[in-house]
């Protein structure tokens, strides 16, 4: 017949306790170092209807800013504007489904090297004669985590330049669309 110990029950639970709190703490620290770890993503361009425009877009954090490494074929040779868009939907033909440009802000449209501009705006990629554009640049007021990240927002390539005009650049239709997606 059993007998309940209670000092024997509470020496039992002593070390489950223990391993409980032990668990949470390795969580607590796995969590930690998740956030404090540089953060990348990627874009896979598709082109949009009527267009040839493909590509993949590297981000990644650094110090400063967020690194930003594009590959693109398809173009037409000249300047193509470039910005993340509000949401991360391209199932339009023409790509209107990924929105307007990104600005949790509010700031006025703009091209990189001025101080306010929308989250969103990364400037022109250049094509060069066989179509081909490459870019490697380190935004310093991208985000990829946070209120004004881009993750899960929508990538656009136009079909022209854009000249920094107000509201959006003038760059015209949308040739390529993605997705900005977390991880490698």
């Amino acid at each position: 017949m059993f007998r309940f110990q209670p000092l024997l029950f509470a020496a039992l639970l002593i070390p489950a306790a223990g391993c409980a709190s032990s668990s949470t703490a390795v969580a607590e620290a796995t969590d930690a170092a998740a956030e404090a770890a540089p953060l990348s993503a990627r874009s896979v361009m598709s082109a949009t209807e009527g267009n040839s425009a493909t590509g993949t877009v590297q981000f990644t954090e650094v110090d400063g800013g967020v690194r930003v490494v594009a590959i693109f074929a398809g173009l037409t040779p000249g300047e193509h504007g470039f910005h993340v868009h509000e949401k991360g939907d391209c199932s339009a033909p023409d790509g209107t489904s990924a929105g307007g440009h990104f600005n949790p802000e509010g700031h006025d449209h703009g091209l990189p090297g001025m101080a306010m501009r929308h989250a969103g705006d990364l400037g022109n990629l250049v094509a060069d004669a066989d179509g081909k554009a490459s870019l490697d640049h380190v935004f310093e007021h991208l985000a990829l985590r946070g209120d004004s990240g881009v993750v899960g927002r929508g990538l656009i390539v136009h079909a022209s330049k854009d000249d920094g005009g107000q509201p959006t650049g003038n760059a015209g239709a949308r040739v390529a669309c993605g997705v900005i997606n977390a991880g490698d």
